[in-house]
């Protein structure tokens, strides 16, 4: 059977992109989830763009809102114009749909939907520059030195940055600060009614212990992710920034974790006291895309890793000068298993049962509203481990996972 014409372009694209970048460094970071102790770090300080681990940042910026009893997990949300306007990854809903916090956040992460990280955005703090505003007043709280951004769902600027270390810190704080809600990066698949709404962190349900978090691409970050995995009551923290292809981001997560949980790392010390390094973040365009006719396409068409693999695999009988290229773009996605089956967790349309809040949309607030809402005993201790009112965003975790084959190579 002839290859399809997107994987056609993601087995070429991997090819010349390893091809094009060589031998060149890009960030990795392991640490542990509990003690912040540093295991392995590759320019874990170096700038970068995160793309939509932004949404880490958008998930911990919106809990503080809710603890600080601004609003709840059940106010209704309105899309806007501007949030129905954003590229994809989106759910695409119009204008003027309404949703729960609770159900923007879970399709937010699920989906990785711009549109929603705008819509939540603009529901907490107004809007979009107001709420990034909020992002990073969290993340000088976190200690996030070498971060600053402009918007909620990580669409391409220059001044939206952040390194692999300021991406541990906020993903550690996420487990800390709000253990329930943290299992939201867990969920394999949501359920909108008939549609299905499967997660791109390809290490759900493949990878021993995996329980989230979150992956990232534009054409100049790259290919990012964020994941942890717990085993024997410890969990790993794995940050890959700015590889090629998603079948390689994904594989080098499942290295750096197996070779963890191996015990092939011992501490470096705390990834707050990595030193920062200067200068801006690298651009990936044209390593992580190619040009297609008049388009740009690029390897996040596919981002399932077995598919990806096929499309190298026969790429290689299509094109054997270019096998050595190409088999190490297959390898380095760290093995392949059958894509998992998950259960659906349901989200809905609309205002929660019986709930009379009012819609929250666009509007106009005082930058300082969010700052001096908050109690003061958050910026010492972000209140950590208190739960939130109410359910947790996730009634329950995912399914336990199967193990990535090839995970643990070196």
């Amino acid at each position: 059977m002839p290859l399809s014409p997107v994987l056609n372009r993601l087995a070429f694209a991997a090819a010349l992109s390893i091809a094009a970048f060589g031998a060149r460094a890009t960030p990795k970071l392991l640490v542990d989830a509990s003690t912040g102790e540093v295991l392995y770090a590759r320019d874990a300080t170096v700038p970068w763009y995160p793309a939509s681990l932004t949404k880490l940042v958008t998930v911990y910026t919106a809990m503080r809102a809710v603890r600080a009893g601004r609003l709840t997990l059940d106010t209704p949300l309105v899309v806007s114009a501007r949030a129905a306007r954003m590229a994809p990854s989106k759910m695409g809903f119009r204008p003027g749909t309404v949703l729960t916090l609770r159900n923007a956040l879970q399709m937010m992460v699920t989906k990785s939907a711009n549109d929603l990280a705008v819509t939540v955005a603009e529901g907490v703090d107004g809007s979009v520059e107001t709420f990034a505003a909020d992002m990073n007043v969290t993340a000088a709280k976190l200690g996030m030195t070498q971060s600053h951004f402009v918007n909620p769902n990580g669409l391409p600027s220059a001044d939206h940055y952040s390194s692999a270390r300021d991406m541990a810190l906020v993903a550690i704080a996420l487990r800390r600060d709000f253990p329930r809600e943290s299992r939201i990066f867990s969920v394999g698949e949501l359920a909108l009614g008939p549609r299905r709404i499967k997660t791109y962190n390809q290490l759900l349900g493949r990878f021993d212990g995996a329980d989230g978090m979150k992956t990232g691409f534009t054409c100049a970050a790259g290919f990012n992710i964020v994941a942890s995995a717990t085993r024997g009551g410890r969990t790993l923290i794995a940050v890959v920034m700015g590889r090629a292809t998603a079948p390689g981001r994904t594989g080098a997560a499942a290295r750096l974790l197996a070779g963890g949980f191996d015990g092939q790392y011992w501490g470096r010390g705390s990834v707050a006291s990595l030193r920062p390094e200067g200068g801006s973040p690298p651009d990936m365009r044209g390593v992580a895309c190619v040009r297609h006719a008049r388009r740009a396409d690029w390897a996040s068409e596919v981002e399932d890793p077995a598919a990806a693999s096929a499309a190298i695999m026969a790429a290689v009988r299509q094109r054997p000068e270019l096998a050595p290229v190409l088999m190490h773009a297959a390898m380095s996605s760290g093995g392949i298993a059958p894509p998992p089956v998950f259960d659906p967790k349901p989200v809905y349309l609309g205002p929660a049962p019986g709930s009379s809040l009012k819609p929250l949309g666009p509007r106009r607030v005082d930058a300082s509203a969010f700052e001096k809402a908050r109690p003061a005993a958050m910026d010492a201790t972000l209140l950590a481990g208190t739960p939130s009112a109410g359910p947790p965003l996730v009634s329950e975790a995912a399914g336990p996972p199967l193990e990535l084959p090839g995970a643990a190579a070196k």
